[in-house]
């Protein structure tokens, strides 16, 4: 694939990065900060981060496998959030390569339709459910985590951007 000019050569990404920032991400949905509807989906960010820099590693199944965790954690009706993220999962890769030509905060725009189409299924699924309608605060989610993909960018890509082999006379 042909490069942007000014965009740096990343190293491979590990798999045990990738397993350890998708279980911190899980972590990070764990924690009690009650159920406000405005809450980032901070396993969904980084899930559709790495469906769109690794397809190969993560893909639908890991976004169904993780869809189910969440489920049984929140109590949701099985199979909420792994439709949501197998979804997510699916929209990610199909816009993979056209979002890597652009810059981070461009992406963070291209992502927002995803998140909230996400986002909207969840809800669409809750209310079959039986549900009730938590507010319209839950649009502001999405709006939060395209807001925290620049953030996510940068995290999850310094390890592979660090040199290989460590030089004092070369400027990586």
């Amino acid at each position: 694939m042909i490069m942007r000019s000014g965009q740096q050569l990343l190293l491979p990404a590990s798999p045990l990065f990738i397993a350890a920032s998708l279980l911190g991400a899980l972590l990070l949905n764990f924690l009690p900060f009650g159920r406000v509807p405005w809450m980032p989906d901070f396993l969904a960010l980084v899930l559709v981060f790495w469906n769109v820099h690794q397809p190969l590693r993560v893909g639908i199944g890991v976004a169904f496998a993780f869809g189910l965790a969440m489920d049984v954690h929140q109590s949701a009706l099985l199979g909420q959030h792994a439709l949501s993220y197998s979804a997510l999962s699916f929209l990610a890769a199909l816009m993979q390569r056209r979002l890597l030509w652009f810059s981070v905060p461009s992406q963070a725009v291209q992502v927002l339709p995803l998140l909230m189409a996400a986002h909207a299924l969840e809800l669409a699924v809750r209310l079959m459910g039986g549900a009730v309608f938590p507010g319209w605060m839950l649009l502001l989610a999405p709006v939060l985590e395209a807001v925290l993909w620049p953030v996510a960018s940068i995290v999850l890509l310094a390890p592979q951007r660090r040199a290989p082999d460590q030089d004092d006379n070369r400027p990586l």
